[in-house]
């Protein structure tokens, strides 16, 4: 029997800068975790593909894995894409066990990842309460995943921000920019806008560029591969290990 792979799964981009960081960041998981085999696929754009790598997992002869979606709500690629690609390998390689790994949010971990990633843009504690802050994320249709963005931007707001507004690249309003635009109306003397997103690509392109527009003061670097981000994929990964009904100190 052979220990079990991490198979991080990210969505993919045409942008070099998304797999990049996503390599970056399953390099921090392998130095946080030394011994743990960290495997990267991608479910479009780029390669190896997620089938591809299991496949190359079970001639190699492992027996288990843990794919853990790089994702930060539960919406259609961790409910229909990922299971779907999952179940198909699952036919095809009986002899490997394959568990699927909740995703990432919402999470303490990724709060406190924000929060680095506000301070590395020279936001301070005493800046909080006369700042505005934009929770912009990449978007979603699914109830699930816009009723969580909508709890972290409520949660923030109680760490001291005097304001903290949601806004969507895709799929939903606000965007970046009308949210700036929105707490300048209301008197916000400072506005910082913090992407919700991993890696870069396309829509935290976005982001920046309605950041910009509207003459946001601060504009934070995607989440990208944070220490904090590393234990979370660490921890979602011990999670999917343990057998339903038992606890992660048994």
């Amino acid at each position: 029997m052979t220990h079990p792979t991490l198979l991080v799964i990210a969505h993919g981009s045409r942008d070099p800068r998304h797999a990049a960081t996503v390599h970056a960041l399953t390099e921090r998981v392998r130095a946080e975790r030394p011994g743990l085999r960290v495997e990267t696929a991608f479910l479009e754009f780029n390669a190896p593909s997620v089938p591809r790598v299991l496949e190359r997992l079970a001639a190699q002869g492992a027996d288990e894995v843990v794919a853990l979606p790089l994702l930060l709500t539960r919406a259609f690629h961790a409910k229909t894409d990922i299971p779907s690609v999952l179940r198909e390998a699952r036919a095809r390689l009986p002899r490997l066990h394959i568990r699927q790994a909740d995703v990432l949010g919402p999470s303490p971990l990724l709060n406190a990842t924000l929060e680095r990633r506000l301070r590395e843009a020279e936001v301070r504690p005493g800046d909080l309460p006369r700042t505005g802050l934009v929770l912009a994320s990449a978007g979603s249709s699914d109830p699930e995943a816009i009723a969580v963005i909508a709890e972290i931007a409520r949660e923030l707001r109680h760490t001291g921000w005097c304001a903290v507004r949601p806004a969507f690249a895709s799929a939903l309003l606000p965007r970046t920019e009308d949210a700036v635009r929105e707490l300048r109306a209301e008197g916000v003397e400072r506005v910082a806008v913090a992407p919700y997103v991993i890696a870069p690509g396309r829509l935290p392109d976005r982001i920046a560029a309605g950041a910009e527009a509207a003459g946001a003061d601060v504009l934070a670097d995607v989440l990208g591969p944070a220490p904090e981000l590393a234990r979370l994929l660490l921890n979602r990964f011990d999670e999917a290990r343990v057998p339903v009904g038992a606890s992660l100190s048994a």
